[in-house]
């Protein structure tokens, strides 16, 4: 008896390299996935096929009707944004990364599930483009050096409102959700904005009793926030090459600061900065809470989906009302619990809390950073000891 044929792959899936296709089958939804590898693979083109990836698994063309030439070549075009400055951390591959962990968290407990289709593509969409056109130095350095940036967006939130607005300047969208969509997309890559930090795990973490009273919004940048701070969290070898990029963006921004005359950005000055002590502190201090709270808002996230059962009339036989779902209106504003419904595919990997061992990792991390700033410690005073001895001498000669 003849087996059937397999069923052709769908044209969005066939627009991807073969090798990279087969590399994100098999971990797009891994936490150890490896973005550098995807880089490698794609021709340094990882954005384009995370981009269709994505917008495959959970069926946003279908469901929007974007037709496969217009998303790629959108996504070609925001490639092209990111490789404008030629930076070594804020650049493609960040992207496609940064993207792919928003992915991992919206499978997580089903997570999309609670979510409405218009909330999904706009968390995917902020993603990819979050730092579009990044120009490789902070706002810190925009306002300092009163770049015409800082003009622009009047010392706020600078590169955000940057990335974000260079963005919808190329699109020509319209129809009633488009507003919405806009809406939500700024809101999230403002989020983004180190500045806004505290205030969103405070926020997080007075909602986690009751989630649903937060605007989800609030939630969805919340999510994007943490991913685009993830790397610590993420596997050494992974975690360690990008704390390189983004020390040598950094220190590239401290030279040109010093050529300026300008006082060095913290963490940018390449004669001062410890790298490893500083890694302790970002981990303890800045990513190990935000994703404790995550964890526990993802707990509370689950419970909404899974509520204790109960019987209640009109429910049906998964005891639950067929009114309970919610949908779109007429202006595009989302209504009721608003689910969406992710590929088959995507919820076959839906996992639990319990195996994603990210608190461990940035732990791990954490401690080898420990043992590698003591090292750090010693040469610096080496070098302290021997700078000093010879301005010593110099002296005596004088």
């Amino acid at each position: 008896e003849e087996e059937p044929d397999e069923e052709p792959l769908p044209p969005i899936l066939l627009a991807i390299p073969t090798r990279a296709l087969a590399f994100l089958e098999q971990s797009a939804h891994q936490w150890d996935f490896d973005p550098f590898a995807l880089t490698d693979m794609t021709g340094e083109r990882p954005i384009r096929s995370m981009g269709l990836y994505l917008f495959h698994q959970f069926d946003l063309t279908d469901k929007f009707g974007i037709q496969l030439p217009v998303l790629e070549a959108f996504l070609d075009l925001v490639e092209e944004g990111y490789k404008r400055h030629g930076n070594p951390y804020h650049n493609c591959t960040h992207s496609a990364d940064v993207a792919q962990t928003c992915c991992f968290i919206l499978s997580r407990h089903g997570l999309a599930s609670w979510l409405s289709d218009i909330e999904v593509l706009a968390l995917l969409f902020a993603a990819l483009i979050h730092d579009f056109e990044h120009t490789g130095t902070t706002n810190n350095y925009h306002v300092q050096s009163r770049s015409q940036l800082a003009v622009v967006y009047n010392d706020k939130s600078v590169l955000e409102s940057y990335h974000v607005s260079a963005v919808f300047r190329k699109m020509h969208e319209q129809g009633p959700k488009y507003r919405q969509f806009r809406s939500l997309v700024i809101e999230m890559v403002l989020a983004t904005d180190m500045s806004t930090h505290f205030a969103q795990v405070t926020a997080m973490k007075d909602a986690i009793p009751c989630p649903e009273n937060l605007p989800r919004v609030d939630i969805l940048a919340y999510i994007l926030h943490a991913a685009d701070i993830s790397h610590p969290a993420k596997i050494w070898r992974l975690h360690e090459r990008w704390t390189g990029k983004l020390t040598a963006e950094f220190f590239a921004q401290g030279d040109r600061e010093k050529e300026l005359g300008l006082a060095c950005s913290p963490l940018c000055d390449r004669d001062k900065t410890m790298v490893a002590s500083s890694q302790v502190g970002f981990i303890e201090y800045i990513v190990e809470p935000c994703f404790h709270t995550l964890l526990q808002l993802l707990q509370s996230v689950k419970f909404l989906l899974n509520p204790p059962r109960q019987t209640a009339p009109g429910a049906d036989s998964n005891g639950e009302s067929g009114s309970s779902r919610g949908g779109d209106d007429e202006d595009g504003e989302v209504t009721g619990s608003r689910p969406t419904n992710p590929t088959p595919d995507t919820m076959d990997r839906l996992r639990d809390l319990h195996d994603w061992d990210v608190l461990s990792i940035l732990c791990s991390n954490r401690d080898r950073w420990r043992d590698l700033a003591e090292s750090e410690k010693r040469r610096v005073a080496v070098i302290d000891e021997v700078n000093e001895e010879e301005e010593q001498e110099e002296e005596a000669e004088n």
